[in-house]
């Protein structure tokens, strides 16, 4: 068993949490069987806080009172808005595309890292951001699946999504640094759990519990995306930034996508050559973000 100071301990969390979300994706999609997106989404995030409801407890005096404006956004940008933009568009693309734009995510990180908080930053990291952003306008021209320029929408907020969490990454640390991952993933779900609660209610999750056949079967999918897939990946990740760099940290996306097509593969999606090719470039440019001398 590695210990967190151990050298291979962060590329061990970075295999962990790349199998853990990228199956993340067909989760949604099987959530979205009996689900609207709203649902999938609120119902993620509510699952997520109750399971590590204790956990909040023990730190919310001591974190929680003085940094609550902090949370509240770092919640609303890391949590609850991904995980509805990913439901959404996965409503109408496919899970594997999703994991592969996805991928966008070290791209903001480091541009949100240099124009909004100062990162440093190389003229040789160019490459790579051309290289990323390049990928993924190929990715979105070919979204619809009938033919190259046809855009789907429904793929901008994945990249919407990806930009929220650019700057979760950032804010973590830039004002979490000195607060225990277990605390800083717990109090932030805390902190939204009431709206998601309220998008529940709102959305009239009970009934669509009762009528629907596969409801039952969408909700373990929804519980195992939410345990593992949000409360325990969540605790890592936000462990990994704190040790590392909020780059290093979204590096995870490198193998994502691989995880996403396969599980895309066997659910007998459609993958293509131009979605590999441009999978390709998207983590070339991570890499060229990413090196150094």
């Amino acid at each position: 068993m590695l210990k967190s100071d151990h050298r291979y301990f962060p590329l061990f969390i970075l295999i962990f949490l790349a199998v853990i979300w990228g199956s993340s994706f067909i989760l949604i999609k099987r959530g979205l069987d009996a689900f609207s997106p709203v649902q999938v989404g609120a119902l993620r995030v509510t699952i997520s806080a109750l399971v590590l409801a204790p956990f909040a407890v023990l730190h919310l005096k001591k974190y929680l009172k003085p940094h609550w404006p902090w949370f509240l956004l770092f919640a609303t940008l890391s949590n609850l808005m991904p995980a509805i933009l990913f439901a959404v568009a996965e409503s109408q693309i496919s899970s594997s595309l999703a994991g592969i734009l996805n991928s966008m995510t070290p791209i903001f990180t480091f541009i949100i890292g240099v124009l909004v908080f100062g990162s440093p930053f190389r003229r040789n990291q160019l490459i790579g951001l051309s290289l990323g952003i390049t990928g993924s306008v190929l990715l979105i021209l070919k979204s619809s699946g009938t033919g190259f320029g046809n855009i789907n929408f429904y793929a901008l907020f994945v990249v919407l999504a990806t930009i929220f969490y650019g700057f979760s990454s950032n804010i973590v640390k830039k004002r979490f640094s000195e607060i225990p991952p277990a605390a800083l993933t717990s109090l932030s779900f805390l902190t939204i759990l009431p709206v998601s609660v309220i998008l529940l209610i709102s959305t009239d999750i009970i009934t669509a519990v009762k009528t629907h056949e596969l409801a039952l079967a969408s909700l373990g999918y929804i519980t195992i995306l939410s345990v593992v897939g949000t409360a325990l990946a969540l605790v890592l990740f936000n462990k990994l930034i704190q040790t590392t760099t909020p780059v290093f940290a979204s590096t995870v996306t490198y193998l994502i996508p691989v995880v996403a097509v396969v599980w895309g593969f066997i659910d007998g999606e459609l993958i293509e050559i131009l979605h590999i090719l441009s999978m390709g470039m998207i983590v070339l440019g991570i890499y060229f973000i990413n090196y150094k001398k």
